[in-house]
């Protein structure tokens, strides 16, 4: 049996608890306040989300390089026979393009996928494809396997605002100008596609939360709910409120409550709300 290497990037969103129990190797992105520039697990979410308050510009964010990749395919086949590296959407970075650059050197023995979703949805594909590993397929079925978990992973979230959206260009199918002015809180989800779309619109972030856990109420009763994961942005009580209604209604507690990270808060801002469930 080969042994298989599990790689994901930083924008899953996974703790590092999450990470060291499922042996996921992480490559981190950057995001840049000024002049000062940090990988995205040396700035933690609390500290981010004040600097991000503070900030009078927008902070920039950069994917890692080519040979960022390269280095730790290379670590990592010293030890392991393939990997299986998973990232955020082609329709939201080009951080599978330099991973996809990287693996040319290694022949058939990286596998590159793309999500085609971001934050703790790619966490959802990572950890179902650790337990794929787990069974003794090779490298290319468990490829073969994401492409149906991707159909059953589903992300949905709200946002305070789409001013982060909207000035780091990733507003996607999300429509927002008119919202802003009304003080709409847009329901968000990434399609098929991997692009942001509106799944919905409300007038508050307590009935953006409400339409949220019915959504997933109403999947739950064509498919099971098999992992739960919920995460927020500099909004605890609001992400501890989704998380405790969609454990009482699926009946299952969260593999992960935790803060989105610095790569996906730059885009989504303060007061964003969310869940991913992996159907199944």
């Amino acid at each position: 049996m080969k042994k298989i290497a599990l790689v994901t990037d930083s924008t899953a969103d996974l703790p590092e608890e999450i990470r060291t129990e499922y042996d996921i190797h992480v490559v981190p992105l950057k995001v840049r306040f000024k002049d000062r520039e940090y990988l995205d697990y040396e700035i933690a979410g609390d500290k981010f989300y004040e600097l991000l308050n503070q900030s009078d510009e927008l902070p920039t964010t950069s994917q890692p390089s080519p040979e960022d990749f390269r280095r730790l395919y290379e670590e990592l086949l010293e030890e392991y026979d393939e990997v299986v590296s998973i990232h955020i959407s082609s329709g939201l970075s080009g951080t599978i393009n330099a991973a996809n650059v990287a693996a040319e050197k290694f022949g058939n023995k990286v596998h590159i996928v793309d999500s085609k979703t971001i934050s703790l949805g790619i966490g959802l594909m990572t950890m179902e494809a650790a337990e794929i590993i787990k069974t003794g397929v090779d490298a290319a079925k468990v490829v073969e396997r994401l492409s149906e978990v991707r159909k059953n992973v589903e992300l949905l979230f709200t946002l305070n605002t789409l001013e982060y959206l909207q000035k780091g260009g990733r507003i996607g199918r999300v429509q927002g100008i008119m919202g802003t002015l009304l003080n709409i809180k847009p329901i968000v989800r990434v399609g098929d596609d991997g692009i942001y779309q509106t799944y919905s619109k409300a007038r508050s972030q307590e009935k953006a939360l409400k339409t949220i856990i019915q959504a997933f109420e109403d999947m739950s009763r064509v498919k099971k709910c098999k992992m739960l994961v919920v995460a927020h942005g500099a909004a605890e009580e609001a992400g501890l409120y989704l998380k405790g209604a969609l454990e009482s209604i699926l009946g299952i507690k969260a593999k992960i409550f935790t803060q989105v990270g610095p790569i996906i808060g730059v885009h989504t801002g303060p007061g964003t709300v969310g869940a991913a469930v992996l159907f199944g």
